[in-house]
């Protein structure tokens, strides 16, 4: 991923070392747990210890670390020239060379549907340098009278029928000018073709793409493996992106979306099958909620204005507010409890901790910073498992820090991807006696990664699991030998990991509909959240269509 990009990510997400060993230690052989944390409100995850026998030994291979995103060539015969390029080069369709494509191809192209796309970006090919992915593009077609756009903006220009194939947008936040043309159509609901990006007067990228259509043409069923929803409640509140589960009632949490605030909504699921809207929470000035967590009753909501913000919930139909914990200029993006600590993740900043202890008044204890936190975007979300702390560090590394002293925290080792790809969420468990993160990044062609963590010094990948390089992973949780992962667009994927080399398709749930309302062309679509808080139900939130209830299997 080019560094320039970083910026531009970063924004569009926000609107979301002790060792010496140079070799993996000799994998053990007994049969471990998994351990996933307890099912209570204050610990680090929801899950039992024990799920039964597993089938992996200990033993594995150490895989190569390749990247999120994989380079297979041009994805399409066509060109753009760049050559004396003017303030609106991007705008001029006739720099496009489609000589070589496929126009009666392209006339068979439905005329409406959401698409996301990779691009290749060639602008260094010139110099002798490798292409590289570019930031995700999407773009949504309409026939029914609403508007066509690209991220979520209507669209500048669009002639889509008689065998063309050419959308242009443009992303106001930074003036960036984008025209995507389409050349040909390898597979059903899959077209490629040539992209040119302007920004500031200049052409700043340019190559191919691959664009799919997003709602699964392959003939997947909506769901398997007796995955089942049971009750589904839209939220009201802007988009929603977060859910904890606790004494009964679900919290969700809304970031502000295309113009509706957002906030907080409560369900009573004290009955999972009919759950029952309560209340719902906004504040004019504050509203761009993106993390929830509880401990006793006490409600832990991060906001990108207040940092923290703490709630009483003695009655959990009715959240009061008691205090705010400042974090900077960044608030707060994410929060965590693991036992009598809170953690808070604050962008370009650093993982803020709190002793909660009495959760009604949470005491600071330290600020805990990774090297390049400023340049990296800081710390995303954590994962605490006995006294480590594993941090997601935006576009720097995957940190490990030991925490046992909060006066003397200690950086025990880091994993760099070599695509500078986004690292995003993650949950560690023991299993046959290692301790093992399962690892999610964000962005295009995200996916999981499985690394043995046992030595933080000596880091080693040795499974993943992919789905669609035009997709993105978001929140994972580990239970037992399933890991339940929040893949938006992908929904809801259940993985077996009992043998963590070859992680599994075990059950999924498609939740994505084109029709939902206020459904966007964002690669920030779909799934954001999952919890399972032990009650026998899997909670999810979808960002259109709001809160999921399924079984647990």
């Amino acid at each position: 991923m080019p560094p320039f990009l970083r910026p531009l990510l970063l924004l569009l997400t926000l609107q979301t070392l002790a060792g010496c060993e140079d070799t993996p230690p000799p994998p053990t052989t007994d049969a471990g747990t998994a351990d996933a944390g307890t099912a209570d409100a204050g610990t680090a995850d929801a899950g039992t210890a024990d799920a039964g026998p597993y089938v992996w030994d200990g033993t594995y291979t150490e895989l190569e670390e390749r990247g999120d995103w994989q380079d297979t060539g041009p994805f399409a015969p066509c060109a753009f020239d760049a050559q004396d390029a003017s303030t609106n080069a991007c705008e001029e369709l006739s720099r496009f060379d489609m000589s070589r494509c496929d126009p009666e191809a392209l006339a068979a192209l439905p005329q409406d549907g959401i698409y996301l796309a990779n691009g290749r970006d060639d602008r260094l090919l010139a110099d002798g340098g490798p292409p590289d992915s570019t930031s995700p593009l999407g773009f949504q077609l309409r026939t029914d009278g609403g508007t066509s756009t690209m991220y979520d903006e209507p669209l500048l220009h669009r002639d889509t029928e008689g065998g063309r194939f050419a959308v242009v947008g443009r992303l106001t936040r930074t003036g960036t000018t984008v025209a995507m043309l389409g050349c040909q159509t390898p597979a059903p609901g899959i077209v490629t073709g040539c992209f040119a990006s302007c920004r500031r007067g200049k052409v700043n990228q340019r190559g191919t793409f691959q664009a799919h259509r997003v709602a699964h043409s392959s003939g997947e069923p909506e769901s398997s493996g007796g995955l089942t929803l049971v009750s589904e409640r839209f939220v009201a509140v802007g988009q929603p992106v977060d859910v904890y589960v606790a004494k009964g009632h679900a919290y969700v949490v809304s970031l502000s979306h295309l113009g509706r605030p957002g906030g907080l909504t409560v369900f009573d699921v004290s009955d999972p099958k009919n759950p029952v809207f309560r209340t719902s929470i906004s504040l004019p000035s504050d509203n761009f909620w993106n993390g929830v967590w509880a401990k006793g009753d006490a409600l832990y909501v991060a906001s990108s204005v207040m940092g923290t913000l703490v709630y009483d919930i003695t009655q959990p139909a009715a959240p009061t507010f008691v205090r705010n914990l400042p974090t900077g200029d960044f608030g707060a993006h994410t929060v965590l409890v693991d036992g009598d600590r809170l953690y808070a993740m604050v962008p370009n900043t650093g993982t803020f901790v709190y002793d909660v202890t009495q959760p009604l008044n949470p005491v600071p204890r330290a600020r805990i910073t990774v090297p390049g936190d400023v340049d990296s975007g800081g710390p995303h979300d954590t994962f605490a498992h006995g006294n480590r702390l594993y941090i997601s560090n935006a576009f720097g590394p995957y940190a490990v820090m030991d925490v046992t002293d909060l006066d003397d925290v200690k950086l025990l080792g880091t994993y760099p991807r070599p695509d500078l790809a986004y690292s995003h969420h993650s949950a560690v468990g023991t299993f046959a006696g290692r301790t093992l993160a399962f690892e999610g990044g964000e962005f295009n062609a995200s996916h999981v990664r499985v690394l043995d963590v046992t030595n933080p010094a000596r880091i080693v990948k040795l499974g993943e699991f992919r789905m669609r390089p035009i997709t993105s992973v978001h929140n994972l949780i580990l239970r037992g030998t399933r890991l339940y992962v929040a893949w938006y667009h992908e929904g809801l994927r259940v993985l077996d990991v009992s043998n963590p080399t070859k992680p599994t398709q075990l059950a999924h749930y498609n939740t994505f509909r084109e029709t939902d309302p206020h459904r966007g062309d964002s690669i920030f679509e779909g799934v954001f959240s999952v919890r399972l808080p032990g009650d026998g139900y899997v909670y999810i939130v979808d960002s259109s269509r709001g809160l999921l209830i399924f079984n647990e299997l």
